[in-house]
């Protein structure tokens, strides 16, 4: 088994692709060892020194490294976990728990909300999982679009500009209701 190795925007974020799908619906962010429960994966990957966040997309794995530890110290323990956890046929997660980014919308979305879930999913989503990350729609009032940042965009130095210049302009361009874009406050 090979997995790719690729830099994010975000310094203390690898993005690990094994070459094989990791999460069959949505995503999954797990920001500390003790949400990890419903992840196999996360858990064993919270076992390696210095891992501070895992991230679960659709065929990658974005970890995140505390402050002081080096790549090149954690990777080898990143891949053989990844590696052992694939080879083994676990699951990443376990039967009946439901992906987080499955959440977000009800079937009782105004024409405006649909737009922007619509132009979030076939624009933004795809550019940011390209970098070991997701955007999720929280909400929109008053003008306002709340958006959460996951995985490798969580903390990245680059986010808020990824936010204003990037995302909120698109929004406001395509749909004029669209005043700003924030992003949710981290839980």
């Amino acid at each position: 088994m090979f997995i790719q190795t690729e830099e994010t925007p975000n310094p203390a974020t690898l993005k690990f692709l094994p070459g094989r799908q990791v999460m069959a619906t949505g995503t999954a962010e797990f920001k500390a060892e003790e949400e990890a429960a419903r992840s196999p994966l996360a858990q064993a990957l919270f076992q390696v020194d210095g891992v501070t966040g895992v991230f679960l997309g659709y065929d990658f794995i974005s970890v995140s490294k505390r402050d002081g530890k080096e790549w090149y110290l954690m990777k080898p323990g990143v891949l053989g976990v990844i590696m052992e956890h694939f080879v083994a046929g676990r699951p990443t997660i376990v039967e009946g728990a439901t992906p987080l980014a499955e959440a977000a919308g009800t079937d009782e979305d105004s024409e405006i909300v649909t737009q922007i879930k619509e132009l979030l999913d076939t624009r933004v989503r795809p550019a940011v999982a390209m970098d070991g990350g997701d955007i999720t729609f929280q909400g929109f009032e008053d003008g306002v679009v709340t958006l959460q940042m996951q995985g490798a965009c969580s903390g990245c130095p680059s986010s808020t500009a990824t936010l204003k210049m990037g995302i909120e302009n698109m929004l406001r361009h395509y749909i004029p209701e669209v005043r700003e874009v924030r992003a949710a406050s981290p839980y």
